[in-house]
């Protein structure tokens, strides 16, 4: 597999945030549909403050390119001037603020979990959210989300990086498995956001990430 990564452009998002949801709700295993009602919340996120995000791009065989899955991924000018490129990663996230929602449910199960409030203010006060990192399930296992991440966090002028994913028994999945090797610790763990029962984790770790992104075997910039 051929990959190269691109930086997406807020201008350019009627190209790929479609794509972009088909993978989100591909890795997730959410039902059909739901792309339609993040829709409008990640075009909310793509206006804040600091928001970047960058998609990994794949070569489609010919052979496979007239697959329903390919076509819902597949890009065109001008993210992508070829004919035969589909995204298969994505990874966004912006700088946290008090007035957001997601640091405000931080902020109160931090509250709750005893933390002294000046903590509390360190550690929700200079954050880039990693809001969302997916790799379509065809694509996995090949360092893709990793690269995606280290693109991403390259040159943040925040302190540190901050996200929130489900708990896991023993953690075991490919995403605990990068955030651990990437150095991520726990800030909170089994927290329950407003309006859904699962238990989440917050991770986070300091700014910057030294180490260079090592791109996948056979990938491109």
């Amino acid at each position: 597999m051929t990959v190269r990564l691109a930086r997406l452009e807020q201008r350019d998002c009627a190209v790929w945030l479609g794509p972009a949801l088909e993978i989100y709700v591909t890795a997730m295993n959410y039902p059909r549909g739901t792309e339609m009602h993040r829709a409008g919340l990640w075009r909310e996120h793509i206006a804040r403050p600091g928001w970047n995000a960058y998609g990994a791009i794949a070569h489609a065989p010919p052979a496979e390119s007239t697959s329903m899955d390919l076509a819902r991924r597949r890009l065109r000018h001008p993210v992508s001037p070829a004919q035969d490129e589909v995204l298969v990663g994505i990874a966004y996230g912006y700088r946290g603020a008090r007035d957001q929602w997601w640091n405000q449910q931080l902020r109160a199960g931090l509250r709750t979990s005893g933390r002294d409030p000046r903590v509390v203010d360190a550690i929700t006060d200079d954050y880039f959210e990693l809001t969302e990192l997916h790799v379509h399930p065809t694509a996995q296992g090949n360092g893709i989300g990793q690269w995606l991440l280290r693109q991403l966090l390259a040159d943040r002028p925040e302190r540190q990086v901050l996200l929130s994913t489900p708990e896991i028994p023993a953690e075991q999945n490919r995403a605990w498995s990068l955030y651990r090797r990437l150095g991520f610790a726990d800030v909170l763990r089994n927290f329950t956001f407003t309006g859904d029962p699962r238990r989440f984790a917050f991770l986070g770790r300091q700014l910057p990430l030294i180490e260079p992104a090592p791109a996948p075997p056979d990938a491109t910039r």
